[in-house]
């Protein structure tokens, strides 16, 4: 069995290939049982979530020969890891050969995580996000914070990206870390401007009251929700929902964890029927994505685990073509 680190994934993957092999596991079906979600309590500190995602591949359509894959992601989300300086997100993905069941590889979750998202964020915006979108706004300064901006750049042709963060030194530090990259950057201290002028915004927190303003959003505008997973957590508030024409990664999750879902719902500001497609029904073209420049869309990602097997997939099949290379 393969030990895949955090540096190996970032040497092995680019964003295009993952967006390709994401976007290729929604259309060709993956099965993968809504995750196991379990809150840890805790005496004098915060809950710790743990996650666990199992996916396998749909063998009643594999070719003959092919083993496939099975895979299951557990996962901690610790919010008082910001005071350790330790990133919130804790855990570890095991591939598994479909036909014995063999452990293949071990991977670093959270670098897995983050890059999956994103990339799945991204997939989203090619269909969904105007083909001339320049500007991106990235709130929240967290670990998904730089791989959002560098995965939207690789579906559309973002000049700037500015981040925002409640502690306006972590907004400083991933624009820094994105100009690393070669991309221009820049730290933002006034959130409902910047509101104004995004052709995409990013939200990557996990905060229990909105910080997106829908009656701030400019025409034209793709949001993208990827920090709230649970149904207590918001990132968006009500006018947001009902300016935009929503999508969800998958209907399972977001309808049972989506908190910017769940609870419009519940209040009865939208309802299920105004959900206009998830994330296997726009690659497939059973859905619509865009379809003016001046509509404002959002997608909803609570986190799928076919994205994760599709990355563990793409990267163990990376991690040993360079091995076979040396």
């Amino acid at each position: 069995m393969n030990f895949i680190n955090a540096q190996d994934i970032e040497r092995l993957i680019d964003y295009p290939s993952l967006i390709s092999a994401i976007e290729d596991a929604f259309r060709s079906g993956v099965t993968a049982p809504v995750r196991h979600h379990h809150t840890v309590q805790r005496r004098g500190a915060s809950d710790i979530t743990m996650l666990l995602m199992p996916a396998w591949s749909d063998f009643s359509k594999l070719k003959d020969g092919a083993n496939g894959h099975i895979g299951v992601k557990m996962v901690t989300v610790a919010p008082d890891n910001r005071t350790l300086e330790k990133p919130a997100i804790m855990g570890l993905y095991l591939l598994l050969n479909g036909k014995t069941g063999e452990p293949q590889a071990l991977i670093d979750g959270p670098t897995l995580t983050t890059f999956r998202t994103a990339a799945t964020s991204a997939l989203a915006a090619r269909f969904l996000a105007r083909e001339n979108a320049a500007t991106h706004l990235v709130i929240g300064a967290g670990a998904l914070a730089v791989p959002l901006a560098r995965a939207h750049r690789a579906v559309r042709p973002i000049r700037k990206t500015f981040f925002w963060n409640r502690t306006p030194s972590g907004a400083l530090a991933a624009a820094e870390k994105l100009r690393q990259y070669g991309f221009e950057a820049e730290a933002v201290s006034e959130l409902d401007a910047a509101l104004r002028t995004a052709d995409i915004v990013s939200s990557a927190t996990l905060s229990k009251t909105p910080l997106v303003r829908g009656n701030l959003l400019k025409p034209g505008a793709h949001v993208d929700l990827v920090g709230a997973f649970n149904a207590q957590m918001r990132e968006s508030d009500d006018m947001t929902v009902l300016r935009s024409r929503v999508y969800v990664d998958t209907y399972a999750g977001a309808l049972k964890e989506g908190g910017d879902i769940v609870q419009p719902i519940s209040d009865g500001i939208i309802s299920g029927g105004d959900i206009i497609g998830e994330m296997s029904e726009l690659v497939k073209g059973d859905a619509p994505g865009r379809r003016t420049s001046d509509e404002i869309t959002l997608f909803k990602s609570v986190g799928a685990a076919l994205e994760d097997l599709a990355a563990g997939i793409l990267i163990e099949r990376r991690y040993q073509a360079q091995k076979r290379e040396f």
